[in-house]
């Protein structure tokens, strides 16, 4: 007979789907090793997702399960989990987040793609702090979304405080500008669309802020030119 650890070596990293069995309706995509794929039936915290399979229960079901793929490294089933939420949409599924695959960027729009292609350059005039989120964009992410994405949690020393404006950056083109009201340190903040339970980490910060009306249109779609490895510039003294 197998053992767990048996069927846990043959599936090694795999994604998994939870079914509602009233409807055929996916309602979450996750990726995990060994009893991940059950650990949300025994879950008790207040999200979409618990209440979702609380629902079902109260109905006489049990959420159908089903991996759709098994036999991956953890990147590969990163890339394939960061696929099917894209594809489905995160609005349509109970996760809290978008999949997450340091190796590939998000789903595209093809205006997206040719503005990648032939944006035009443009100078930073303004004190600002340049802050890439490539692999955290979505394509046709909410402007709450996108601010929640770009406002925390970064490892920014003082020079944090010399800065007026904070541009969000996907490859360099720049999607976003804000007013930086304050910064805080991580996990201050509320996120109504990010799980901030982690945020709360030595030198990382967050900043509250708003839409920069005054000086968006000047750089809004145009780019910066993109960054190293570092997803932190500055450009101070302007």
């Amino acid at each position: 007979m197998k053992t767990v650890q048996d069927i846990a070596d043959v599936l090694k990293s795999y994604v998994y789907l939870y079914i509602d069995p009233r409807n055929n309706e996916l309602f979450y995509v996750g990726k995990g090793t060994e009893d991940r794929l059950f650990a949300h039936l025994r879950d008790q915290s207040e999200s979409k997702k618990v209440a979702r399979i609380a629902e079902i229960r109260k109905n006489g079901y049990e959420p159908q399960i089903d991996v759709l793929r098994y036999g991956l490294s953890n990147s590969e089933a990163a890339l394939v989990e960061a696929a099917v939420i894209d594809l489905i949409g995160k609005d349509n599924l109970t996760n809290k987040v978008s999949g997450y695959h340091s190796n590939s960027f998000g789903r595209l729009t093809s205006q997206e793609l040719m503005l990648l292609v032939d944006a035009k350059q443009v100078q930073v005039k303004h004190n600002a702090i340049l802050l890439t989120i490539n692999s955290l964009y979505r394509s046709g992410m909410s402007p709450l979304e996108l601010y929640e994405t770009t406002r925390g949690c970064w490892r920014v020393g003082s020079r944090r405080s010399k800065v007026e404006y904070a541009f969000s950056l996907f490859r360099g083109i720049v999607l976003e500008v804000y007013r930086i009201d304050q910064w805080f340190p991580a996990g201050t903040l509320e996120y109504k669309t990010r799980d901030s339970s982690a945020f709360k980490k030595d030198s990382r910060w967050e900043f509250s802020g708003k839409i920069a009306e005054d000086i968006r249109e000047g750089y809004v779609g145009f780019s910066v030119g993109k960054a190293g490895q570092n997803p932190i510039r500055y450009v101070i003294g302007n």
